[in-house]
């Protein structure tokens, strides 16, 4: 009689070999073992981290025994793109493939943030000015386009459809504000007047009948860690993408004020309180933008007592002026709503003023210079670590799966790991400590390897004769490799820079010195629109910045040179890097390592990783940074990256791209 383990995994290889043929794929055994490693996760409850490689299938080696597990498993990823493909193409030929092992058609629903969904009340009663009146749009072109959201929005009330921003047509995130209200701003469907056919409360409802629920990073952090219900109750939570968990989640915990914004919620305030509190705020606003404007831009450290006392100031003015709003329900209709998303603003302002002024050893605050247009000066909050409230709020109640192409960095889990709190280490009494303590929930890793020849498909050269990178830019010396290499490749190049103006610096070089070519550049059209350019034309070269560096799929011949100018280091005076940096020092650890060679090791992973996509892809992914060689942290680094066949021989690598190039 076969045991419970065999009785187990039948099924995940049964349903997994059914959706493969169904999506045209091939059946990889690293697919198997991640989906058989999976199932064992969700079975006993203990944490997995699996690293699996381009091409290996993951997402089927998840959702599978996601799809057969008993209870509600979430799915939460990094990228619109992953999401989309998960919920158009990947769940759906999974569950017509299953259905012949599977006792009940699996259910699915996908949800987000409230403010991705178009706000019906928003859109039938107008938007608010900035005195908080409901006020319909001008006759202007930015009126014209909302007005075609509105048409949407109404049409997808009529037919039940989602009502969400990616399904929106083409706008920008200004005007999607227009139609759309956050969690602070919404009246609750209770007292809504169209409560019954709101966008994001049916979503709410479909994921609650739902045994299988695709949503992504943020919506998890607010749900697991700040305690606002997002999520129905569920019993596993996979991470796709996990490389990205800890900065997502340093992203949704992150908070900003302007004095514009404290003027602003001041004005909306003013028609339905009385003047004093409203007054009492704007003065406060007054006194935040004297403050910041004596603080040098950067982080504060010590944060100055004029700022301190001018965020009690406003933290105290927007506890009155909330206080000064009489009760839901007091006033009639659209002054009801009104009144209601203004006393939203006045919130968002005071908790943001309270998390700042409490000034917790365990945050991070920082001044920003932007232009006015831009909101003028800015003052930001984020937390100095999330690995703890990671391993108490999510890890400790939940089976976590963690998967993505990169999760060993220096060559095991143990950076990732820390970062979501899973590491085990020596207890640290210190707040602020960048790694967690004793008690870490139990974890394993694997790596179910990837189905590409890295060694014999790629090429690693580091261009060890270049001047290490400079503070001015690129020298000469690295603007004639690039010339060279990408002459050799005839195109076909991808250029990762460091820096926007390196990447324009490059650009302009090569349209001087190699005509022939196309040279495209981050900036120059929307990326999409790149992209295609880029696929459509073998002689092309795309250079851009961070956006670039993950994410793209470029398979053939389309792309047979990757170019990176310099380790991604993050800049000295990034101010939450530094203080981490700081922090890991300060508890006995190697703060380089820790932070910034960990999270260079990550980008430089996913930039080479750019390369090869298909098991016929070949090329050379070249590091115009010589420190990638013979320092104390370039084995750290390498180890990071995708094992191909390293060498520091320039003549080489031009003789392998001219004959890939004659091929």
């Amino acid at each position: 009689m076969p045991n419970e383990s065999t009785v187990l995994k039948r099924p995940v290889r049964e349903v997994l070999a059914a959706a493969v043929d169904a999506l045209g794929g091939q059946e990889r055994s690293g697919q198997i073992e991640m989906a058989e490693s999976v199932a064992d996760a969700m079975d006993s409850g203990v944490h997995l981290l699996v690293q699996a490689g381009t091409g290996t299938g993951k997402s089927l080696g998840y959702l599978v025994p996601a799809l057969l597990h008993e209870k509600r498993v979430v799915v939460a990823t990094a990228t619109l793109a992953l999401q989309h493909q998960l919920v158009e193409r990947d769940i759906p030929a999974l569950v017509e493939a299953g259905k012949h092992v599977l006792h009940e058609t699996p259910s699915y629903a996908v949800l987000k943030g409230r403010s991705n969904y178009a706000c019906l009340h928003r859109i039938r009663e107008g938007v608010p000015d900035d005195q908080g009146a409901l006020v319909d749009l001008p006759e202007s072109s930015m009126g014209s386009d909302v007005l075609k959201l509105r048409a949407w929005a109404e049409e997808e009330a009529q037919k039940g459809g989602k009502g969400d921003k990616d399904s929106a047509p083409r706008h920008t995130d200004k005007l999607w504000r227009q139609v759309s209200v956050s969690h602070r701003e919404c009246l609750g469907a209770a007292r809504c007047p169209f409560g019954e056919e709101c966008f994001a409360e049916r979503a709410k409802e479909q994921a609650a009948r739902s045994s299988l629920i695709v949503t992504n990073h943020s919506v998890l952090a607010i749900d697991a860690i700040e305690g606002v219900p997002m999520l129905p109750e569920y019993d596993v939570v996979v991470i796709d993408e996990a490389h990205e968990l800890a900065s997502r989640v340093t992203q949704a915990a992150t908070d900003e004020l302007t004095p514009v914004q404290v003027e602003r919620a001041s004005r909306r305030a003013s028609r339905h309180v009385s003047g004093i509190e409203a007054d009492d705020l704007a003065e406060a606003s007054d006194v935040l933008r004297d403050a910041l404007a004596d603080s040098p831009p950067g982080r504060l450290d010590p944060v100055p007592q004029a700022v301190l006392d001018a965020l009690v100031m406003v933290r105290d003015s927007a506890r009155t002026l909330i206080s000064a709003f009489g009760k839901p329900g007091d006033k009639e209709g659209a002054a009801d709503a009104a009144a209601t998303q203004a006393k939203g603003w006045a919130q968002e302002v005071f908790a943001t003023a309270e998390r700042m002024a409490a000034n917790s050893d365990t945050d991070v605050m920082w001044v920003t210079d932007r232009e006015t247009n831009r909101g003028g000066v800015q003052i930001s909050v984020a937390p100095l670590q999330v690995w703890g409230p990671l391993r108490d709020k999510l890890m400790a109640e939940k089976t976590v799966v963690l998967t993505s192409a990169t999760l060993k960095l220096g060559g095991d889990f143990d950076a990732i790991a820390t970062t979501v709190g899973l590491k085990p280490a020596e207890r640290v009494d210190d707040a602020s400590a960048v790694e967690p303590a004793e008690g870490s929930e139990p974890w394993r890793g694997i790596d179910v390897g990837s189905p590409f020849d890295y060694g014999k498909q790629g090429i690693l050269y580091v261009a060890a004769h270049l001047p290490r990178p400079g503070r001015d830019g690129l020298s000469a010396a690295h603007l004639d490799e690039i010339v060279d290499l990408i002459d050799a490749a005839e195109g076909r190049t991808l250029g990762l820079f460091s820096s926007r103006r390196a990447a324009e610096a490059a650009a302009e070089a090569l349209r001087v010195r190699l005509p022939h070519l196309t040279v495209l550049a981050q900036g120059d059209a929307q990326l999409p629109e790149l992209t295609k350019q880029f696929i459509d034309d073998p002689h092309t070269c795309l250079f851009g910045t961070l956006s670039l560096w993950q994410g793209l799929d470029l398979p053939g011949e389309t792309c047979q040179l990757v170019v990176i100018d310099r380790i991604p280091f993050p800049r000295p005076d990034d101010p939450l890097m530094s203080a981490r940096q700081r922090a890991a020092d300060r508890a006995g650890r190697n703060g380089f390592i820790t932070v910034s060679a960990t999270h260079a090791a990550l980008l430089m992973a996913q930039g080479a990783g750019r390369l090869i996509r298909t098991s016929t892809d070949r090329g050379v992914v070249a590091v115009l940074d010589p420190r990638l060689e013979g320092t104390s942290y370039a084995r750290f680094i390498q180890a990071s990256l995708p094992p191909m066949w390293r060498t520091t021989d320039r003549a080489v690598v031009l003789g392998a791209l001219r004959r890939l190039a004659g091929e």
